[in-house]
């Protein structure tokens, strides 16, 4: 798990209180880098005495840069808190220096460079932007040239962000995460219909109308329980503002482990992870983690009929029946570590048990090389099963998830989830996946290729990229993911397929992946972009690739470890223990 505070952006008018909310979000730290983009000598004088106003502003907590090299500042302190006031001077600073007001400008390369150093900071930043977009049209060349250019600037620096903010006559409004275009909202009850033709791509979701919701058939229907046949998908991909693990309380868990009878840091990383989940919990120290629960999402993919898996897709309805008889990897792991587990069939091309089925969207997804995975209604009636299954869980008592997977050929729209999103080629990101061999290899390689392209038109549409080239299983993650920051419950990560929901999940649900930790790194080559994305370090790094759960259930124990030695590992003072530090400080002042 990565320690990194909040990257928040606050955009406004001229004179709407934008700098000033900025700067009360960082009101509970004793000490803040400014970085001022503005101009400090001028002829203006009322521009000289804005400046003075916000300098008085600033109390003796604020240092102030005065730079137009954003990026390398940023970069020069990444662990101090800093407030950059504002991209907008900065913006003109460059047009300025690239004398690019009345020619053409690509300013993309700086751009990208203050986005890479704001996901380098491990301290909280807040960036104050003008918006300017909801006024006409500039009726000048370099007024249109600074709107444009500004667009872009906001919308790259928003997506690097945890939160956004629009500051209105002194009100705050918190914007929400990346919009999907939606066609009129559907009401598809659970389970939804057998696999059948797919409809317009998501591409053209703005201006087409989704097709209707066929009844389900009798062999889907089996088993339904009323909970399931009742769900509700409309806006399942509509998440509100998360509120986040509570930086307070990580503080107190590390002064805490400075008064345990160990050296200071002794424990290494196992400190820190115990101070995410007294985070979680909000309490210090930490509850025992007593009620983990695993959920394995099932479901297959029409891309697997082109070879791209070692094994043949009816594997996938035969595991799942071995799971629910308790008979696999992630079954064993989950005994030896106190965990329940639950496998749960979103899409699998096969009848199965009732009890498995009720949350079922379709059977199997639709080849992702030449059309949709999945309908956008299906989409929302997969993110709303896994949202579904976390309230049930939570309710019931689950104080820590694990996701696993499971199903022949997931690794394949994992990865085109994953290049697409990091913006890799297909040879860098493909892995063996259960074990293909050279020819596979290419297979799969051509497979992700063609998916990577299909996807590049709905990239800033989390449902409809997931609806594209993801498939139901992997939305209905990407929902298990997302509401479990809603219900504040800390989540293992497992391998690669769980990563790339994680990815979607992040930008339906901006900063859930703070209530994450990467159980393991696995040897699929984008499981460790999608972690480097999610700027998650793993706790585990075993070569592993199974999936199901298991590279998670590996890191449970390290987990609860650290909960424990935190909560009952004696303090010197409770133990009689001279605590070195304090003696050596006692000598030195004698």
């Amino acid at each position: 798990m990565a320690d990194r505070g909040t990257r928040t952006l606050v955009l406004g008018g001229v004179r709407s209180g934008k700098s000033e909310h900025g700067e009360s979000l960082l009101a509970a730290h004793t000490q803040v880098r400014y970085l001022a983009t503005g101009p400090t000598t001028s002829s203006d004088a009322h521009w000289v005495a804005r400046v003075e106003r916000h300098r008085t502003r600033r109390d003796a907590r604020y240092t102030t840069i005065e730079t137009t090299d954003l990026a390398d500042s940023l970069r020069a302190a990444p662990a101090i808190p800093a407030l950059v006031d504002d991209l907008g001077n900065w913006l003109a600073a460059r047009i300025d220096a690239a004398d690019g007001w009345t020619k053409p400008l690509d300013l993309s390369a700086e751009v990208d460079d203050v986005c890479a150093a704001l996901t380098e900071m491990s301290a909280d930043v807040v960036l104050i932007s003008p918006e300017v977009g909801l006024s006409v049209v500039a009726p000048t060349p370099a007024g249109r040239t600074f709107q444009d250019q500004l667009g872009a600037l906001n919308t790259a620096i928003a997506a690097v962000c945890d939160r956004v903010v629009l500051v209105v006559a002194g009100r705050v409004l918190e914007l929400p995460g990346p919009t999907t275009r939606r066609a009129a909202a559907v009401p598809v009850p659970l389970p939804a219909t057998e696999t059948g033709a797919v409809g317009a791509t998501t591409s053209d979701a703005a201006t087409q109308q989704e097709p209707e919701a066929q009844p389900a058939s009798p062999r889907s229907d089996a088993g339904v329980t009323p909970t399931a046949a009742a769900l509700d998908p409309t806006d399942a991909e509509v998440f509100g503002v998360l509120d986040l693990p509570d930086e307070a309380t990580a503080r107190a868990a590390r002064e805490r482990q400075l008064n345990l009878t160990k050296p200071p840091g002794s424990l290494g990383r196992v400190e820190e992870i115990a101070a995410w989940i007294a985070a979680c919990q909000h309490r210090c120290p930490p509850e025992p983690i007593t009620n983990p629960a695993v959920v394995v999402f099932a479901g297959d993919h029409g891309v697997a009929k082109a070879g791209v898996s070692a094994f043949p897709p009816e594997v996938t309805a035969q595991m799942v029946a071995n799971i629910a008889a308790g008979g696999a990897a992630v079954n064993v792991l989950a005994r030896s570590t106190g965990a329940s587990v639950r496998v749960v069939d979103i899409s699998v091309d096969a009848d199965t048990a009732p009890e498995v089925s009720r949350y079922k969207v379709r059977r199997g997804s639709e080849d992702l090389r030449v059309t949709d995975a999945i309908t956008i209604a299906e989409a929302r009636s997969a993110m709303a099963a896994g949202r579904a299954i976390v309230d049930d869980l939570v309710d019931s008592g689950a104080d820590l998830l694990i996701a696993g997977e499971m199903g022949i050929g997931n690794t394949t729209p994992a990865t085109v989830l994953i290049g697409t999103i990091t913006r890799r080629e297909p040879v860098e990101i493909v892995g063996r996946g259960t074990g293909i061999d050279d020819t596979g290899w290419m297979r799969k390689t051509a497979a992700i290729r063609d998916g990577m392209r299909r996807a590049r038109s709905v990239t800033h549409d989390p449902l409809a990229l997931l609806a594209a080239v993801g498939g139901a299983d992997l939305t209905a993650v990407a929902g298990f993911l997302a509401q479990a920051a809603v219900r504040r419950t800390p989540v293992i990560l497992d391998g690669v397929v769980i990563a790339a929901a994680a990815l979607v999940a992040n930008e339906l649900a901006p900063g859930a992946s703070r209530w994450w930790l990467a159980g393991h790194r696995s040897v699929e080559p984008a499981h460790a972009l999608a972690l480097e994305h999610l700027d998650l370090e793993p706790v585990l790094d075993l070569s592993m690739r199974l999936g199901e759960g298991s590279g998670a259930l590996m890191a449970l124990p390290v987990v609860t470890s650290a909960v424990e030695l935190l909560g009952s590992m004696a303090t010197f003072g409770e133990a009689g223990v001279s605590d070195k530090q304090a003696d050596t400080s006692a000598t030195e002042n004698a």
